[in-house]
């Protein structure tokens, strides 16, 4: 009996190898010869797709596994496998493929499973069991839990990226730009010899100009021109890259004693503030968490944080704009309560204030935390208890590619004690995990699902919130997609309760990654199926859409600094009146916190050259043609929501187009 296999080699750099590869099929009937793959040392280079013909003495039957072997020739050669497929030579239509998707790292022994998804029940065959049994002990073993610091989500076992195995590794091409691109923006900054001014405030507000890189983001030039303006400070909040913190107020608190008269003039005629909260006219963003986080100390230098209070009204004629800013939480005589026709330049520093704070939730919590980390969570999770013949694996991983390393890269890097917040921004240090902290104990399950968040906010007739309309069509778009795959896989509610490994995946989920935090709002058990839908999109809406809301749009807004500084340097206005331009200069970043806000924010935010596109699926889990209709509906509904957002975008100042499908990475890789 012979067969033909075609051996399909990575198409990234350093993909293909000089080693030498065996292969081996085995079939419910025996196993085939040991086959060396080997054309003259022409086979296996970066992107080939080559044929080879595997002799058995016997029929093997359906086939269960194919064996990869790799040894040592000279000099160890890593070797990228996209998949295998095998036809028996004389009837060529019935092939079956067999994705792979992995490096092969010294001498090794790979087996791979055919595609077609399988759960635990449906496996027949004493070697297949054996070999998913085994694939999950090997998989616990490298993938290990670790708590990073108390009183947040736990992550993956790795004390840096060096530690992750080469699977979920960058690729070549991806670490070389991800390095490359910090250091270049440093370069450019450092050429204008502006970096190395420490402490330094820069004269007046024009001279920011100097570091503005209005090229790199066209947006950001737009920032600039209205950054003053109450309706684009108001606009920011429902559109900017932190589109979810602000909420319908139905009563003032009772620490943000505005009056009625206070706030008239700056209401439509012929109404009061009590009218207008009543009709649900008038919303609050709210930064209790910031009360009492301590401020770093940047080169001695102790820096400072707020915990405002902004109270917006959604104008008739000039939408969402501020009345009425506290930036303490506890009202005294020395915190004022400033309002649009206060001295302009005191005005303009409360809302510097509030953008401040906004800078450090949208980082630390909205877009680490709340999309990051909680992401790999569900990372760490599939790949110690679902096999990768399992359904869920399939439909997860592409939604996990290179978490597990941007994540680790942002606690070594970023993070850490000595990492770039620590340098720059005003909560680095012990603030950032206190905000953190603070944040995971009010997390819940439930804010996680968009429907239910901007109902919960009370923000669900707000006008001109494109974040909130954009979300979700890409939420109903993602749980119909996923409702159509787990449907394929599952036919009955018993069929998910009686999934054991699925069962060990949530409580893995639960118990582990989001251990203490019991109000957190999800079962450790699964136990019907519209649950199960329910949590995978909120794992691929969060991984994908959520990130891209928060990430996308960093720089543009942050690229003009005085509109979301990263940190401030002299404390809070106690008097109106004593409000000068010098007073903002000096509490502004300076020269070098500006430079290195500029670089970071363009950094992260910039489009990655390798992004995959939300739905782009590269590397080819599923083959049964069910599941590929089901992925070809996915992909044109989100064409469809693409073109109704470029449409509704058509002379729209400003533009929203984060949540454009492709702009949205298929995953978290940046």
């Amino acid at each position: 009996m012979e067969y033909t296999v075609t051996v399909a080699t990575g198409t990234l750099e350093y993909s293909g190898t000089n080693n030498y590869v065996y292969v081996t099929l085995v079939g419910e009937k025996g196993q085939s010869e040991r086959t060396l793959l080997d054309n003259r040392g022409l086979d296996l280079r970066r992107g080939a797709v080559d044929d080879y013909t595997v002799k058995s003495s016997v029929p093997l039957g359906r086939l269960l596994l194919v064996r990869l072997e790799k040894q040592r020739y000279w000099v160890e050669d890593n070797w990228y496998c996209r998949y295998v497929k095998v036809t028996p030579a004389a009837g060529g239509k019935n092939s079956q493929t067999f994705p792979c998707y992995c490096w092969l790292v010294g001498d090794v022994t790979v087996e791979v499973r055919d595609g077609t998804a399988k759960k635990l029940s449906e496996e027949i065959h004493p070697e297949e069991l054996a070999h998913r049994q085994a694939e999950l002990q090997q998989k616990q073993k490298i993938y290990r839990w670790q708590e990073w610091a108390p009183g947040i989500p736990k992550c993956i076992d790795a004390k840096t990226e060096a530690d992750l195995p080469q699977d979920v590794r960058f690729a070549n091409e991806k670490r070389c730009d991800f390095e490359r691109s910090l250091h270049l923006a440093l370069l450019e900054l450092s050429l204008k010899k502006l970096v190395i001014w420490f402490g330094q405030s820069w004269n007046d507000l024009e001279d920011f100009k100097q570091i503005f890189w209005k090229l790199k983001s066209p947006f950001g030039e737009y920032v600039m021109e209205h950054w003053k303006e109450d309706w684009f400070f108001g606009y920011q909040f429902m559109n900017g890259s932190n589109p979810r913190m602000i909420q319908r107020c139905m009563s003032l608190p009772s620490n943000f004693p505005v009056s009625g008269d206070m706030v008239q003039a700056f209401l439509s005629p012929n109404t009061t503030l009590d009218k207008e909260l009543k009709a649900g006219n008038v919303y609050l963003v709210d930064y209790a968490i910031m009360d009492g986080v301590p401020a770093n100390v940047i080169r001695g230098k102790t820096q400072y944080i707020a915990a405002p209070l902004c109270l917006l009204y959604d104008h008739p004629d000039k939408g969402l704009i501020p009345i009425a800013i506290q930036l303490e939480q506890n009202p005294s005589r020395d915190t004022p309560i400033f309002l649009p026709n206060d001295p302009p330049l005191a005005w303009l520093l409360a809302k510097i204030w509030v953008r401040h704070a906004e800078f450090q939730i949208f980082q630390v919590l909205s877009h680490l935390l709340r999309t990051h980390l909680v992401i790999e969570v569900f990372c760490v999770a599939t790949l110690r208890q679902l096999p990768s013949v399992h359904p869920i694996y399939k439909l997860l991983t592409p939604h996990l590619r290179y978490t597990l390393e941007i994540n680790c890269r942002g606690r070594s890097q970023l993070i850490s004690n000595d990492g770039i917040f620590k340098r720059v921004a005003s909560t680095g240090g012990d603030g950032l995990l206190i905000l953190s902290q603070r944040e995971y104990k009010v997390l819940t399950y439930r804010s996680l699902q968009p429907r239910f968040d901007f109902l919960d906010r009370g923000v669900t007739k707000l006008k001109n919130y494109y974040y909130r309309d954009h979300a979700l069509m890409l939420w109903d778009a993602i749980h119909n997609f996923v409702s159509s795959m787990v449907s394929l896989y599952y036919k009955s509610d018993q069929e998910v309760a009686q999934d054991s490994e699925l069962q060990a995946w949530i409580k893995d989920v639960v118990e582990k990654g989001f251990a203490d935090v019991p109000q957190f709002g999800l079962s450790k058990e699964l136990k019907k199926k519209v649950e199960l839908v329910t949590l995978l999109s909120v794992v691929i809406f969060t991984a994908t859409a959520q990130h891209a809301a928060t990430n996308n749009g960093q720089f543009d807004y942050c690229s003009w600094v005085p509109n979301t500084p990263c940190t401030m340097r002299q404390p809070s206005p106690k008097d109106k009146d004593a409000v000068t331009m010098g007073l903002i200069m000096d509490s502004l970043p300076d020269i070098s916190q500006s430079c290195m806000e500029l670089a970071i924010t363009w950094h992260l935010g910039r489009l990655q050259p390798d992004a995959i596109p939300l739905a782009k699926y590269e590397e080819e889990y599923f083959t049964e043609p069910a599941a590929q209709k089901a992925l070809d509906r996915f992909r044109q509904e989100l064409k469809d929501i693409e073109k109704q957002i470029l449409d509704q975008n058509k002379g729209l100042e400003p533009p929203y187009l984060y949540l454009c499908p492709s702009r949205i990475e298929n995953s978290i890789t940046i």
